[in-house]
């Protein structure tokens, strides 16, 4: 059973299912009991509890009917009588598989709260402060909320949830998410006006917005309140705060979201490394910066510890490479992935994606990406590399060869074979010495193996007494932590004795032996076996159609897997959590995931039960549905939310465009690249872009033509934006996006092509497209098209100032931060074409919080740019020089060529105005020199002519 009190009481059964529970009085027994945590209650208390004025006659015999029936719709065994009362059995030994925390919401809110304050990352801090605020259906024991003995509990566990809040708005504030918290955390600041903790937030969110006089006055008022009601002033931490937002202290300034400060993506470890630590150091030594050793690639079999070594090693490594460790997980790329694919992904991962797009060489990423890294101290981890040998080792090759201090780390059953690679095998867990009973707790296998149990059945221990069991289970399992992991959770039924008899007999029959795999891989797959035998017949159904998940799902995806005719959504949540309890499952935040031998394993399976042409459709049919409702949410107040759902989804998302490819799925092939395009654009992933587009409209037929018409039109567009340096794009006469049948997409999409046409030197035709774009946009009352229409053609014509400034007003009540972004650019430049300099800065520093807030950093850059210039054209130096420097600081950790060439003349020119010749010429021959390594040549010499206007007197 599972009890909610985070609202109106409430009851689910093991499946889900909500339990009733009749008549008020039987609910406040329940509420009384669960206020008291499982603790006993005596009868005379519950008396007085239940009915405090008018006690009925026969009250201990009422009581007691009250009690059963409580228990005909527990169960009687969860109401129990013990000589200091009753008590409500919150958890029954294991037999659901839940823990005491899992049975009552209350107890998870506290348990996701303490897991979000020991991370250090503020996402996912956020994320768990979000999930545990997800719990609460209302005010807490809703339904006897007058009772007395209900008031101490609620006002706790409200206490709690105003300091989540607080908590949560604090993380996100730390992701950028200033403009957002802006506006939500009034209402709440008017429902607890004298918290200062929730106040402080408000004005930090409210002075990075741009409202420096609201978090003034949100101070003002503060005082003002504390003053009139306790008589009391603000606190050193809120009064602090008034301070430096009066001196505008560049502390306040919105954090750099999505930069690597730490410089690694490397998981947090939820679990102590065990019986590896002197592995770990020994790989260590192995990746020292400088040393002969570039290339270590850790082998053994699937389930030993691979990942979680090198992922180990990576982070006691982290502080030798200056530009960060990172992982790159290779595990959902298919078996064909090209070296490019696999380059794509570091690429990604490195945060390099959306400056790609504006270099040349998009066909050959491996090159692009051993160039933009070229000058880096870094070590890349590539996990789970066995089904990608060749590929990889292509990748490796080039990346060693021209990164010189550039580090690999590679998790693989098989080694690459290629020069300069050093094998450094990961053999099982130590093993008790059969000889030596003494030294069975040493073992590293049997540490692993007592900690898992301790965790599965609370209270174990190792002892004398199950000492030689323990050391029997862990030699019949070769010490492979896999394995030991799998079997640790059977100790909630089973002894240790009665758990090595059944392994014993397990291993002894016949059934378990696979001809042709190694002794290990016999022992692993007899445990997976034994697991899938333990498992019910819907527990097996859901393990195996996870597998279609190639990089894991959320719960919602999980549901859409995995439910059929047969298997309703709303059981998968606790037939989820049982594959977790039982380590099949591995949940990381919110999402679960299959590790490689258990995902092997579940394919065999899935292939078995005949469901994979059904669950694949499934998959595909899921994907393009999230893609489209994600898609929709990229033009509006939610799209940051949505970049964040389809980045974490973009494994899947391939997997499943792929497979609609190769299954003869047109129209969902289409879908899927219609869907993401956007966000491809977005993200600056165009190469990803064009290679889908194309993929997808070669699939043949099938596909609703409208659809292929605008898959056509958005190829059009990338490809106008990713053509060579110097290509003539071919200009079009007529109109690229013919045959689409929605007005809204058409419109959108002659704007896209549009202003790609006019990027590529052909104004006539790209603003002939926009013009057109507008018209339809205006006819179909789209209010997102027409503010994109209205800034492009800002630009092309006099006095375009009043068209930017109503594609902002349009953009801004669509809620879309790009599109204010790119209208607040449009203004920028009118103004500094205008003359007014100080419309132009203060437009350009408000670009500058979006661009950051969204993680565009070509945009950062440009701002950056932008402002030195300004700084510049008026006279000051030293600031110009503080924006060309952090312009080019975040164009080299972004490997945005373009950025560095500009901010490097930048920082010449303000040398200049310094008077300091000598650094202004390093700067500009730096310029030169960057320009003819990276292929923008002509575009150093455009910035180094540019004139800059004189200073201003």
């Amino acid at each position: 059973m599972r009890y909610g009190v985070l609202g109106p009481l409430a009851v689910w059964d093991a499946e889900g299912r909500p339990v009733r529970v009749p008549e008020a009085k039987v609910r406040a027994l329940l509420a009384n009991l669960l206020v008291h945590g499982g603790g006993p209650v005596p009868a005379d208390r519950l008396i007085d509890d239940l009915w405090p004025s008018c006690p009925p006659g026969d009250s201990a015999n009422t009581l007691q009917t009250k009690v059963s029936q409580l228990r005909r719709v527990l169960g009687r065994e969860r109401v129990v009588r013990e000589p200091a009362g009753y008590r409500l059995l919150l958890a029954d030994d294991g037999r659901d598989g839940n823990s005491v925390v899992d049975s009552v919401d209350a107890l998870e809110f506290q348990e996701l709260a303490e897991r979000a304050r020991a991370h250090r990352e503020p996402s996912v801090r956020a994320e768990l402060f979000a999930g545990a605020l997800a719990l609460w259906r209302g005010p807490a024991y809703a339904d006897v909320a007058e009772s007395l003995f209900a008031r101490g509990e609620i006002t706790r566990l409200e206490e709690l949830r105003l300091n989540v809040v607080e908590e949560h708005a604090e993380a996100r504030l730390s992701r950028g998410e200033h403009t957002a918290l802006a506006a939500e955390l009034g209402a709440l600041v008017d429902l607890h006006p004298l918290r200062e903790r929730l106040r402080t937030t408000h004005m930090r969110a409210l002075y990075r917005a741009g409202r420096q006089g609201d978090a003034l006055g949100s101070f003002q008022d503060l005082r003002r309140r504390l003053a009139e009601e306790l008589g009391a002033s603000p606190g050193p931490e809120a009064s602090a705060l008034h301070e430096a937002i009066l001196r505008q202290e560049t502390r306040l300034a919105t954090p750099a979201v999505g930069s690597p400060s730490s410089r690694t993506n490397l998981p947090a470890p939820l679990t102590e490394l065990i019986g590896r630590r002197e592995a770990a150091d020994q790989l260590l030594a192995r990746l020292a910066p400088g040393g002969d050793t570039r290339l270590v690639t850790l082998t053994g079999l699937g389930g030993v510890g691979k990942t979680r070594l090198a992922v180990a090693a990576a982070r006691d490594a982290s502080g030798r490479f200056a530009d960060g460790v990172w992982l790159v997980e290779l595990a959902g790329l298919a078996a064909t992935a090209t070296p490019d694919d696999i380059a794509e992904r570091v690429i990604t991962t490195l945060g390099l994606c959306d400056t790609a797009a504006s270099e040349p060489d998009l066909d050959d990423l491996v090159g692009w990406l051993c160039r933009a890294v070229a000058d880096r101290r870094l070590l890349v981890l590539l996990d789970n590399c066995e089904h990608l040998v060749e590929p990889v080792a292509v990748l490796a090759g080039a990346v060693l060869s021209a990164v010189p201090a550039a580090h690999l780390l590679l998790t693989s059953q098989e080694p690459l074979d290629i020069p300069g690679e050093v094998v450094h095998p990961v053999p099982p867990l130590t093993l008790p010495d059969p000889t030596d009973p003494r030294t069975i707790a040493q073992a590293g296998a049997v540490e692993l193996f007592v900690r898992r149990a301790a965790a599965a059945a609370p209270g174990f221990v190792l002892d004398a007494d199950n000492a030689e069991a323990v050391a029997a289970v862990c030699r019949r399992l070769d010490g492979i932590p896999l394995a030991l992991e799998l079997v640790a959770s059977r100790l909630r039924t089973l002894s240790p004795h009665e758990l090595a008899a059944r392994l014993d007999d397990r291993f002894a029959r016949p059934d378990v032996r696979v001809r042709g795999l190694p002794e290990r891989q016999r022992t692993l797959r007899g445990m997976l076996d034994w697991s899938w035998l333990l498992l019910t017949e819907d527990e097996r159904a859901v393990l195996r159609r996870l597998v279609v998940c190639a990089d894991g799902c959320v719960m919602a995806s999980a549901q859409a897997v995995c439910a059929d005719a047969g298997l309703g959504a709303g059981r998968i949540p606790d037939l989820l959590s049982r594959l977790v309890d039982r380590s099949l499952v591995v949940r990381e935040g919110d999402r679960f995931r299959l590790l490689e031998s258990v995902a092997a394993y579940g394919a065999e399976r899935l292939a078995e039960a005949a469901e994979e042409t059904v669950v694949q459709a499934r998959f595909v049919r899921h994907c393009a549905e999230l893609a489209e409702r994600e898609s929709e949410r990229l033009r509006g107040p939610d799209q940051r939310r949505g970049l964040e759902v389809l980045d974490a989804e973009t494994v899947n998302l391939r997997r499943a465009l792929d497979l609609a490819v190769t299954r003869d799925a047109a129209a969902y092939a289409v879908r899927l690249v219609n869907a993401q395009a956007w966000y491809w654009f977005l993200r600056g992933r165009l190469t990803e872009a064009r290679r889908s587009l194309r993929t997808a409209l070669a699939a043949g037929g099938g596909a609703d033509p409208a659809a292929r018409a605008a898959a056509r039109a958005w190829l059009a567009g990338i490809e106008l934006r990713t053509a060579e340096p110097g290509a003539e794009a071919a200009p079009t006469g007529g109109d690229p996006t013919e045959g689409v049948g929605d007005p809204v997409l058409r419109a959108r999409l002659q704007w896209f092509v549009g202003t790609g046409l006019t990027g590529g030197g052909h104004h006539g035709d790209g603003r002939r497209l926009v013009e057109a774009g507008l018209a339809g946009a205006r006819a179909a009352r789209d209010r997102w098209g027409e503010a994109a229409a209205l800034v492009e053609l800002a630009g092309h014509a006099a006095g375009g100032d009043a068209s930017a400034e109503l594609g902002a007003a349009l953009f801004v009540e669509a809620g879309d931060r790009w599109g204010r972004l790119r209208a607040t650019r449009a203004l920028a430049l009118a103004a500094d074409r205008g003359g007014d300099r100080e419309r132009a800065e203060r437009l350009h520093r408000e670009g500058l919080l979006m661009a950051e807030e969204l993680g565009l950093w070509t945009e950062v850059v440009e701002a950056l740019i932008r402002l030195g210039g300004s700084a510049l054209a008026g006279g000051r130096a030293e600031r110009a020089t503080e924006l060309y420097e952090r312009a080019l600081s975040v164009s080299a950790e972004r490997a945005h060529s373009v950025g560095e060439i500009r901010a490097e003349v930048g920082l010449g020119q303000a040398a200049r105005l310094r008077g300091d010749l000598v650094t202004a010429g390093r700067h500009l021959n730096r310029a030169r020199a960057k320009s003819h390594a990276s292929g923008h040549a002509a575009r150093a010499e455009a910035a180094l002519a540019e004139p800059h206007p004189p200073p201003r007197a």
